[in-house]
């Protein structure tokens, strides 16, 4: 399955240009040093995070992308600098526990 799959199996929407990637599993986190030690490349990382920070943390671990959740508003500055780096930026309504839920559903799990 890969990150355009899941937009569309769970309605969520892109908020930059990307090319898809494969997903490989979910690492749920909102701090930087545990997705910088736990997540592995492939993974979705769901987070509650908005600044620019997440990118250089997402682009180190290789995520397929970072899933933003409970509605937060995504400041300009993160989605260029994403773009600029080509880490997906995708966004939804749902809080965690229920993205997660949904991700499982599709058999997606934490690896």
């Amino acid at each position: 399955m890969n990150t355009k799959d899941v937009m569309e199996k769970i309605g969520l929407q892109a908020l930059n240009k990307f090319e898809p990637r494969e997903v490989d599993g979910v690492f749920v986190s909102d701090m930087l040093s545990d997705v910088m030690a736990g997540a592995k490349s492939g993974n979705l990382w769901v987070t509650v995070q908005t600044h620019k920070s997440i990118v250089p943390a997402a682009n180190l671990v290789d995520v397929s992308a970072v899933v933003i959740t409970s509605g937060k508003e995504v400041p300009a500055e993160t989605i260029e600098m994403a773009t600029k780096h080509d880490i997906a930026i995708l966004s939804t309504d749902l809080p965690i526990f229920e993205l997660v839920g949904k991700l499982y559903g599709l058999g997606l799990v934490s690896k």
